[in-house]
């Protein structure tokens, strides 16, 4: 744990983020939020980053990209909660929908559907329209579109 008041040099505040960034791929504002967390002055601040962009330690596109697919991939976020994410973290409209080309959509429809199949599988209600609205709200919040959602609705009536 950082003692309170311990101060860095500029040079050392730079090695630190260097391996801060090399460990995972940052956006500007977690490194920004870590470089005032270690009481860096605002023109040091501005240096640090700069460097770290200059040596490609930085990358918001780069972000981006392996923010959605891990969020896509690993905790099966539709592209809905992937975007409202991403513009939390002040990540540019450009790089944002670069970073949604990196879902293919092939691989997101059948992923949507082994979810809401698994969903319904769990889901103990027993009146139908009680569990497809609790599966409605559980996909809507992974940040599925409400078309897709709705559509999977209407087939479990035909399924159901």
């Amino acid at each position: 744990m950082n003692e309170p008041y311990k101060s860095y040099s500029v040079d050392e505040a730079k090695r630190k983020l260097e391996y801060y960034c090399s460990y995972q791929d940052r956006c500007h504002e977690e490194v920004h939020q870590k470089l005032r967390s270690l009481n860096m002055i605002p023109q040091a601040i501005d240096v640090i980053m700069a460097h770290l962009i200059e040596h490609n330690f930085l990358n918001e596109e780069r972000f981006a990209c392996s923010f959605a697919r891990g969020k896509f991939r690993i905790k099966n976020y539709g592209r809905r909660r992937i975007v409202m994410e991403l513009k939390a973290k002040g990540i540019s409209k450009y790089n944002i929908d670069t970073a949604l080309k990196e879902i293919n959509d092939n691989d997101y429809i059948d992923s949507f559907n082994a979810l809401a199949e698994k969903q319904w599988q769990s889901i103990a209600e027993r009146n139908v329209l009680k569990k497809k609205k609790k599966l409605a709200d559980y996909l809507l919040r992974k940040g599925f579109e409400s078309h897709l959602v709705y559509d999977k609705m209407s087939v479990i009536d035909i399924e159901g």
